[in-house]
């Protein structure tokens, strides 16, 4: 299939500069369809995850829509405005709307809760052409007359899933209902549940549709493992990890925030550098943590599910699945973090007794079988036989049919005589793609 460049879709040069400054060269299929209709005006809702390019999909049309329309944005009012569903992805979007709009004279900004909202109030009441925002801190300011939507021409709904499981949908259709009904409506969500194609059929007119890497796929690049361990022995098993294998800087998932600060403190203090990030963080801890990662100062990251969506850190090595997800689909964006750009990553999941029945759930979602690797030295077979004794009386997910590697490399694993176990400890480092 010939890709398409930049240039050819329409974009004006400043916008071009920009993207080259940034180093894009070539659109993602997400971006490549969703950009001419975007710039023509017309209502898109989109299934794509986080890491297909949804954001400058979105972000490029509409700075030049902004840009081409010369006119300003009145007092405490905004001409977009980008909803989503937590500070780090608001913080994240605005940061890109900033450097594609680099060469342009638009005003951006950001509000969120959990900081003063003296700035943010101060930034807007001047009026500013695109506000990115978190749906509670955005309706306290509106219900305080520091923001007024009469004049909103673009609105986005980003995680349109994730925030209807936080429960921001009344928020949502309060700040829906002040905007103007005569306007251009952009939703994207990474699962359509009925909930978010309701709300789309409520927001959307003749939206174009784009379906892009469902959330029941995992990408070709990640090599996803379980390790069957007992509980006590979770902790010894991520030291061994790290101290064993190429883990190079990992995101360790747990499933709450106490358990998220005492695994960040106790690899601290192994020597293993890692620091805690979760909702009882201030905004300015959490951004501080993610900077830290972002830039190499500590190697491990430990996170509840707050940063299983919408946070693009490229270089993360492994994910690891401290504990399994009670959601399946969590599953798939927690491991999303990794592999990205082009290059391999590692998922590693522990699952003790309790667990195996989230396991189950999550291979039935993802319709395959997830690797075992039994050659760790915390290993519990009893655990791996309950399992396996339960997905027979279930009905087994099939196995996925192994990917031709970049570059025309096939992508082998080590098999044992059930088909599920890995042979070595080799399988814990990522691997690059030939691209990469």
């Amino acid at each position: 299939m010939t890709r398409i460049s930049f240039n050819e879709l329409n974009l004006i040069e400043p916008i071009l500069t920009s993207l080259k400054a940034a180093k894009y060269s070539t659109p993602t299929p997400i971006q490549a369809e969703a950009i001419p209709h975007l710039l023509g005006g017309g209502d898109l809702l989109g299934c794509a995850q986080t890491g297909t390019g949804k954001t400058a999909a979105f972000a490029l049309p509409i700075l030049q829509r902004l840009h081409l329309s010369k006119t300003r944005a009145k007092k405490h009012g905004t001409r977009a405005l980008v909803l989503t569903p937590t500070r780090e992805l608001a913080v994240q979007i605005h940061e890109n709307f900033k450097a594609y709009g680099s060469q342009l004279k638009l005003r951006y900004s950001v509000i969120y809760g959990g900081v003063s909202q003296v700035p943010q109030v101060k930034k807007l009441s001047g009026g500013v052409d695109v506000i990115i925002a978190t749906p509670g801190r955005l309706l306290d300011l509106m219900q305080q007359k520091k923001v007024v939507l009469d004049d909103v021409e673009i609105m986005v709904m980003d995680e349109a899933d994730r925030m209807l499981d936080m429960g921001f949908i009344r928020d949502v259709k309060k700040i829906v209902a002040k905007i103007p009904a005569d306007r251009q409506t952009l939703l994207f969500s990474a699962t359509m549940p009925t909930e978010v194609a309701s709300l789309a059929d409520s927001l959307l007119k003749n939206p174009k549709k784009i379906h892009v890497n469902p959330v029941a796929s995992t990408a070709d690049l990640i090599d996803d493992h379980v390790l069957f361990v007992d509980r006590d022995q979770k902790r010894a098993l991520l030291v061994e990890i790290f101290r064993e294998h190429q883990v190079t800087s990992a995101i360790v998932f747990t499933r709450t925030k106490h358990r998220a600060n005492r695994l960040a403190k106790e690899l601290s203090e192994k020597k293993i550098p890692a620091v805690a990030i979760h909702g009882n963080k201030s905004q300015n801890a959490r951004q501080k943590a993610l900077n830290d990662f972002s830039a190499g100062e500590v190697k491990v990251l430990v996170a509840t599910d707050i940063v299983s969506r919408g946070i693009d850190v490229d270089g993360i090595s492994h994910v690891i699945n401290f504990e399994l997800p009670n959601e399946p689909e969590s599953y798939v964006h927690r491991i999303g973090r990794t592999a990205r750009a082009g290059t391999a990553g590692v998922a590693i999941s522990f699952c003790d007794q309790e667990e195996i029945e989230q396991l189950a759930d999550i291979e039935k979602f993802i319709k395959r079988k997830i690797e075992v690797l039994e050659t760790h030295s915390h290993h519990n077979p009893k655990i791996a036989e309950r399992f396996a004794s339960q997905i027979e009386r279930k009905g087994s997910a099939p196995r996925r049919k192994q990917p031709q590697r970049r570059g025309g490399n096939s992508r082998r694993r080590p098999s044992s005589s059930r088909g599920r176990s890995s042979a070595g400890r080799g399988n814990y480092s990522g691997r690059r793609s030939a691209n990469a």
